[in-house]
């Protein structure tokens, strides 16, 4: 079974609430290093088989047409899960 990692986020000019909130929260836990936040969505799809081009071209346009709002949000990413995980491993 394969898996397929979408990844969508405001588009910079949209105001972003929760980042905001997480921003002002970081110093008060110690975390003064980081100077933004903005908060997106991740989604996980799951397939038969292997993650193929065709699947991620659909995951594509799942993603531009369900999983955002294309008026507010930009998909960022689209990519096999486990390309990702070999990445996190490396």
């Amino acid at each position: 079974m394969g898996r397929v990692v979408v990844e969508v986020m405001p588009k910079p000019e949209i105001l972003d609430p929760q980042g905001k909130a997480v921003v002002g929260a970081l110093p008060r836990l110690g975390f003064t290093q980081f100077t933004g936040a903005r908060q997106g969505k991740r989604f996980e799809l799951e397939v038969e088989g292997d993650v193929t081009p065709e699947v991620l071209d659909a995951a594509r346009e799942a993603a531009e047409t369900l999983l955002s709002n294309p008026v507010i949000e930009d998909v960022v990413r689209v990519a096999d899960a486990s390309a990702e995980a070999a990445e996190v491993s490396a």
